[in-house]
């Protein structure tokens, strides 16, 4: 996490309205890079229904570092069905990036930023985890990755980001469970913003062609009503606090832009791990906050590429999100007042969250892996380290349709075994 990217998910807003379509429904996922590893970690299958609820970290801890323990939360709700799947996103810290901004990592040992350091401890961390869907951001070693993860029965996609960048972002999918069905990818940057990409992929299960899900970060909503009113999961590093602007217009579905400073859209300005552990205190008078939003003020150019209208200030979306980590709570030492974890993300500048696990209506979140509480990551001083292979904390996240959705598949499923 490095860069302001706020009016890149502003953009949600300005989409093209979708055209009606006439297939099947399905579930729609969003998601916004060789050396041999390891893979002696347990194995879980989360794709086929099963009477008896699993636990897909059960025995998943970082080796032999008692500092990095993940312990995976089981929440049972009443409206999950037992079709489930598992999904993680992680920002795996691109390789140039590391090297790039080396002043983000001094108290990191220049061991645990070597690539090849790194790329085992990632593999051992998503071979442990064996997540149906496999979400990646700064990936600019794509093909060592895949050549891996093959050998973990994964199959994978690829979008590099535009412009003078190496890194993009990757998915990943179990190829034995789920087969692709349609993909795409947007470059924002013919959009007038940043040289940020997107992918979005539709996939069905393979044990039930009743399910499918697609992955998105932009144009969701025409996709979701293109198969039928899918269900969405949007993942990955948003570059954004809990009490940002931009997290408040993704959990509202609507914001008013002139009520916010243009350059602190992302929420980070108070993110430095000083302040955020009390060691410093940052002191705003009220006349400095009112020179700071003159002198931020929108421009009507802005404003266009913000809500698609110089005129119109209000950014809205159609889909009624939640965040899977925000849903199932966890403990006082890892989670804020939001329900969020209280980090994601810590190097020597940033010490705060800004990746997420977004889920619409006919999803519930069944469980999550929680986050390392923040006293330990003090201790350990900054990421990357002996045991977590980025400076991002992966989010895993088990979902399961809601019995309403099950009972509509039943319903459909029946309807067309009698025209038949």
């Amino acid at each position: 996490m490095r860069c302001d990217a706020a009016s890149s998910w502003l953009c949600v807003a300005t989409c093209p309205s979708p055209q009606p379509c006439d297939r099947r429904p399905v579930l729609l996922l969003l998601s916004a890079p060789t050396v041999s590893c390891s893979t002696d970690a347990p194995k879980y299958s989360s794709s086929s229904p099963s009477s008896t609820r699993y636990n897909p970290l059960k025995r998943f801890h970082s080796g032999h570092a008692p500092d990095v323990v993940r312990r995976w939360i089981q929440s049972d709700h009443p409206l999950a069905s037992q079709d489930r799947f598992t999904v993680a996103s992680y920002n795996i810290l691109g390789d140039r990036n590391a090297f790039t901004h080396r002043d983000l990592y001094g108290n990191v040992p220049s061991i645990y930023l070597k690539w090849n350091r790194r790329k085992r401890v990632i593999c051992d961390e998503l071979a442990a985890w064996n997540s149906d869907i496999v979400c990646l951001q700064e990936v600019d070693k794509y093909f060592e990755l895949s050549d891996i993860l093959a050998t973990m029965e994964y199959a994978g996609s690829y979008k590099r980001r535009t412009g003078d960048t190496v890194d993009g972002c990757a998915i990943f999918w179990k190829a034995h469970n789920f087969r692709l069905l349609e993909e795409e990818s947007i470059e924002f940057k013919a959009y007038g913003l940043r040289d940020n990409v997107a992918q979005l992929s539709v996939f069905e299960m393979r044990n039930d062609n009743s399910r499918k899900f697609v992955f998105l970060i932009s144009r969701a909503q025409i996709l979701s009503e293109r198969w039928g009113n899918a269900p969405v999961i949007l993942c990955g590093d948003f570059n954004s606090t809990p009490q940002s602007a931009i997290y408040k217009f993704l959990s509202t579905s609507e914001l008013n832009i002139m009520s916010y400073n243009r350059t602190e859209l992302s929420g980070q300005r108070s993110c430095h791990p000083a302040q955020v552990l009390g060691l410093k205190q940052e002191i705003s008078s009220p006349l400095s906050l009112i020179d700071g939003l003159l002198k931020h003020s929108w421009t009507d150019e802005e404003v266009r590429v913000a809500t698609g209208n110089s005129s119109s200030y209000a950014v809205v979306h159609p889909l009624k999100l939640n965040s899977s980590y925000a849903t199932v709570q966890g403990s006082t030492g890892t989670r804020g007042s939001s329900g969020e974890p209280l980090a994601t993300s810590y190097h020597s500048k940033f010490l705060g969250t800004v990746d997420y696990l977004w889920y619409s209506d006919g999803l519930v979140p069944t469980g999550v892996m929680d986050t390392v509480p923040v006293d330990i990551l003090q201790r350990i001083g900054s990421l990357p380290c002996e045991k977590v292979g980025s400076d991002h904390l992966a989010l895993v996240s088990e979902f399961a349709f809601t019995q309403e959705v099950q009972r509509r598949d039943t319903k459909k499923l029946h309807r067309q075994s009698e025209d038949s």
